[in-house]
């Protein structure tokens, strides 16, 4: 309809404010006001003090705020199915991941029971699922092999020696210890806030990239081999050269195992996940694998009679506490640095994603106590380092003696969702060519080099597109769109213009050290200042102010006019609009500016002085102002030359130049 069409209309009639009048008038509250409130809120007799350790204890332990709020008749058989199926997922995952740890797979049952059970106490997702992850097994078990060698021999028996898989567990143990320290110290000193470093790019880049590292070291078992495990960089090269010596040496009992298994869980991994919504739980073929291999070889004694390599005899119930191999700790920061740090990045990441799916908030500094306490205590009883685990979590979210060829099998197939990331490429590189460009490197460097360098790579690479960035940032020119007060840059908007004798800009970025020259650049490309047109017009200038003796500066409705005299160049209100006489400096975009960017901003507007440029500033944030006034910016600009909007700006020298056509503002005496 014809009144459908019609736009809505603004209407605001309002004074111009300068940055101090609008302070004046609606500034907040005073300094002894602030006080105040501050004194009610630690009295004791205020109530708050009461409540205070209440509050503490509920946000340290969160089940304290859930548990009473449980709806047993509504969530409880749905939590206990979702519960069995993530526990009988969490079995041949455990194991299998403790390959790649490079230790017995018992030890990956006990990784996948007691971080459970603690982070259910402390953590705040809900939806997370705890236990083994595959890149933080990988890293884990080049820091195993580094210390405690396997002892390699095609006669080796399948059995590791009982005191060489002591001293491996023990430093598993160790990193598991060492990395829970870290992340309590990080809780204690509020660093949550780091995992930010770990954009989405790097997370996805550094995922799939440990898939094909995982897939890689699980070839050996696959095909029967008993071949070393290679660290530090170039690892997957390494290990494919030692695979392709060794492939006359394959078993080709266990290379049709795999290939068995392979063909049985691919296709029932795309059932489960295509029919994800119409099944209450996900059927567990891995178990189910499990099972059906025990019997196969209990019944056939595959060990026996074709070499075929197994896991031999798994223990019953938990292990006693033991203190890992402390004396290893200093050998293991560096290592566990990135460990702890892809740990609770991952953990964080998947915690936030569910959560924002299902409407509720997690506390990331309350995550790294949660995770600190797991590890920690979990390292007692011979567990290695755990995180929270995509394939186990998405089964929690959407639930409401083995062969180990099955279980390098089981590794493979798991990590699925990882190598499917690669669809989300294409979508990536249309959003952002940057973000494509973080995801490419670091999945590289994770390939080429190894997780944790691939890992610190990619940060560093990320970082750097940042300050990139920062650096080419744009310096535009603003126009007015016509009979309004919107301001774009005038390249991109073509019915926006410049308004005569004026320059409005806008810079895009903080201005800092590593920025501030190409913000000079910029500004002066724009408004045509150059040293030479500063020198020129300064030399002009003082003449001007030889024979204008007796010119003096006027003041109108509190605001003060620019001198106007018989030199009309020499005014921002002069009648020639071919030359710039007034800039105003949009500061809107500007979060922040050191003092070395201060510094420059200060000399930037007394070389505009000096080529008889009036600047104006306008939308500063409060600790930008501060800098910029602590630098010296008010011995050279005037409290009234700083304006709370750009139209507020525009306007006064609008009404300026308005008047200096209607009267002369020059007084001779």
């Amino acid at each position: 309809t014809a009144a459908g069409a019609r736009m809505s209309g603004v209407a605001i009639y309002r004074s111009v404010y300068t940055e101090e009048q609008f302070a004046r008038r609606f500034g907040g509250s005073t300094a002894e006001e602030k006080a105040s409130q501050v004194a009610r809120r630690r009295c004791p007799c205020s109530g708050n003090a009461g409540n205070a350790g209440k509050r503490f204890w509920m946000k340290r332990l969160p089940f304290l705020t859930w548990l009473p709020r449980y709806k047993l008749r509504r969530w409880l058989i749905g939590d206990i199915i979702a519960g069995l199926t993530v526990g009988i997922i969490h079995i041949p995952q455990g194991m299998s991941f403790a390959l790649l740890t490079s230790v017995a797979p018992i030890y990956g049952l006990y990784t996948s029971f007691f971080p459970v059970v603690l982070y259910m106490l402390f953590g705040t997702g809900r939806h997370v699922s705890t236990g083994t992850f595959a890149g933080i097994s990988l890293m884990t078990g080049s820091v195993v092999e580094r210390l405690v060698p396997h002892q390699v021999g095609w006669n080796t028996t399948n059995q590791e020696d009982p005191e060489l898989e002591k001293q491996r567990i023990s430093v598993a143990s160790a990193v598991t210890f060492l990395s829970g320290l870290m992340m309590i110290c990080m809780f204690v000193l509020q660093l949550g806030f780091l995992s930010t470093y770990l954009s989405d790019p790097i997370v996805k880049a550094f995922t799939s990239g440990t898939a094909f590292h995982v897939t890689i070291s699980q070839l050996n078992t696959m095909l029967g081999l008993r071949l070393p495990r290679f660290t530090g960089p170039f690892t997957l090269f390494k290990t494919l050269a030692s695979l392709l010596g060794a492939l006359s040496m394959t078993n080709i009992v266990e290379l049709i195992i795999s290939l068995i298994c392979l063909g049985v869980l691919i296709p029932m991994k795309e059932i489960n996940s295509r029919f994800r919504q119409k099944f209450r739980t996900p059927i567990p073929i891995e178990i189910i694998m499990l099972i059906v291999a025990t019997a196969v070889t209990f019944a056939t004694s595959l060990d026996k009679r074709c070499n075929v390599q197994i896991v031999g005899h798994i223990p019953a119930g938990f292990p006693s506490p033991q203190m890992p191999a402390l004396g290893s700790i200093p050998s293991l920061i560096g290592d566990t640095v990135a460990i702890t740090f892809v740990g609770y990045a991952v953990s964080v990441s998947l915690a936030m994603i569910y959560a924002d799916k299902h409407r509720y908030t997690i506390d990331p500094n309350q995550e790294l106590l949660a995770h600190g306490i797991s590890n920690t205590i979990s390292s007692l009883f011979t567990c290695f380092p755990s995180s929270a685990s995509l394939a186990t979590s998405n089964i929690l979210e959407s639930a409401g003696s083995h062969t180990q060829a099955v279980l390098a099998c089981i590794n493979i197939t798991s990590l699925r969702q990882m190598f499917l990331q690669f669809q989300d490429l294409p979508e990536l590189w249309r959003v952002s060519r940057m973000d494509f460009m973080v995801w490419m490197v670091t999945w590289l460097a994770v390939i080429t080099l190894n997780a944790d360098l691939g890992l610190a790579v990619g940060v560093v690479f990320s970082m750097m597109t940042v300050i990139y960035r920062t650096q080419r940032a744009d310096c535009s020119m603003l126009g007015r769109a016509s009979n309004t007060e919107i301001y774009r840059p005038v390249g991109e908007n073509s019915m926006c213009h410049e308004i005569p004798g004026l320059k409005i800009l806008a810079y895009n970025a903080p201005i800092y050290y590593g920025n501030k020259n190409f913000f000079r650049d910029a500004m002066s490309k724009l408004i045509g200042l150059t040293q030479e047109k500063v020198k020129a017009r300064a030399k002009a200038k003082r003449k001007m102010e030889k024979i204008n003796k007796m010119t003096i500066t006027t003041i109108e409705n509190g605001l003060p006019r620019p001198a106007c005299s018989s030199d009309k160049d020499t005014s921002p209100a002069g009648s020639q609009q071919e030359r710039i006489q007034s800039v105003v400096i949009d500061c809107s975009s500007i979060i922040f500016i050191d003092t070395a960017g201060a510094r420059l901003f200060v000399q930037m507007c007394m070389d505009c002085q000096k080529a008889d440029l009036w600047v104006y500033l306008a939308e500063c944030n409060k600790e930008v102002l501060k800098v910029l006034t602590c630098s010296g910016l008010l011995d050279h600009l005037r409290p009234e030359q700083i304006f709370v909007t750009v139209h507020d700006a525009v306007v006064y020298l609008e009404q300026v130049k308005e008047a200096s056509t209607q009267k002369s503002t020059t007084i001779w005496v």
